[in-house]
């Protein structure tokens, strides 16, 4: 990626004071992802991985309609550019943290990489799987669980979300309006 990993340090967030502060931090970081992604055309959804001391190790956006990807969520660019920066499959004791609750996709592939935490913003009542739809981590029968938490500046995530998409709704109209002036069918 073209764009300069900024580091957020911590005194160790050991205490659940600790935790909240680093989260506010690190779904900052990923609504500023969510925001790039916004510019590229993309849906807006962000994420960020970052260690306890809250440096950040890995960073992506949605790119699934920019590479032609359907793996191309933000999460998964995220854990790709983290994994090649530690030289590991492995992200154990790393958190992700990402503005929409993850889908089964990105969340089993954030389960295979053994974060220690996924932190989201905003939740997905149609491909959730962190309680929205379904609820991968707390399947008892998988061998790794990684700790979620949910809702962290959900409303600013949420907000991204539906400016996108009523922007792309506006759009959507005036174009129909366009075509209908010129007598073009839809």
């Amino acid at each position: 990626m073209s764009h300069e990993l900024v580091p957020y340090p911590f005194a160790d967030p050991a205490d659940a004071a600790g935790w909240a502060k680093l989260d506010v931090v690190g779904m900052q970081a990923a609504l500023a992802m969510a925001r790039a992604a916004a510019q590229a055309g993309e849906v807006p959804v962000g994420a960020v991985v970052l260690d306890a001391r809250g440096v950040v190790l890995g960073q992506g956006f949605n790119r699934c309609i920019t590479d032609h990807d359907p793996t191309g969520h933000a999460e998964i660019v995220a854990l790709r550019d983290a994994a090649a920066r530690m030289g590991n499959y492995r992200l154990p004791g790393l958190a992700l943290y990402v503005t929409l609750e993850p889908c089964a996709m990105c969340m089993g592939a954030m389960m295979h990489a053994r974060l220690a935490r996924v932190v989201y913003g905003a939740d997905d009542p149609k491909t959730g799987a962190c309680g929205s739809v379904l609820n991968l981590p707390s399947l008892p029968q998988l061998n790794h669980h990684t700790e979620v938490v949910g809702g962290v500046l959900a409303q600013e995530c949420a907000a991204a979300l539906q400016e996108f998409f009523r922007a792309r709704r506006q759009a959507a109209r005036e174009a129909r309006r366009l075509r209908c002036e010129r007598g073009t069918p839809d």
